[in-house]
């Protein structure tokens, strides 16, 4: 499974990005083989719509759970029809946020929160 965290960065070490639609980037982690990829957010300057376009390339990245500090309500909608799961955190890193991850100490999130 794939799980998608918000950052700046290109490594497991890189700060985990709070905001979603607008992140730099994001690290793609696959649970199953424990390899990641690191993805440019293209959609970061987008004029209006950026939570949604990038929810959609979550969707295309096949993702099935994003790790993030702030997600829209639009964005939510879209990721929340698409079956990914979200969570909320407030962790430095991504590899303290996977940390949190596989503990089971982040809960799926009801709503947006932005």
């Amino acid at each position: 499974m794939k799980i998608l965290f918000t950052t700046s960065g290109k490594v497991l070490n890189s700060p985990l990005e709070p905001r979603f639609g607008r992140s730099p980037g994001f690290l793609v982690y696959d649970l199953d083989n424990g390899t990641f990829e690191a993805v440019e957010n293209t959609n970061i300057n987008a004029a209006q719509g950026a939570g949604i376009q990038t929810a959609q390339t979550v969707v295309r990245l096949g993702a099935k759970a994003l790790v993030t500090g702030h997600c829209g309500p639009k964005a939510f909608r879209v990721l929340q029809a698409a079956g990914i799961s979200i969570f909320y955190t407030a962790a430095a890193t991504v590899a303290e946020a996977l940390a949190q991850y596989r503990e089971g100490r982040l809960e799926p999130a009801q709503a947006a929160n932005k």
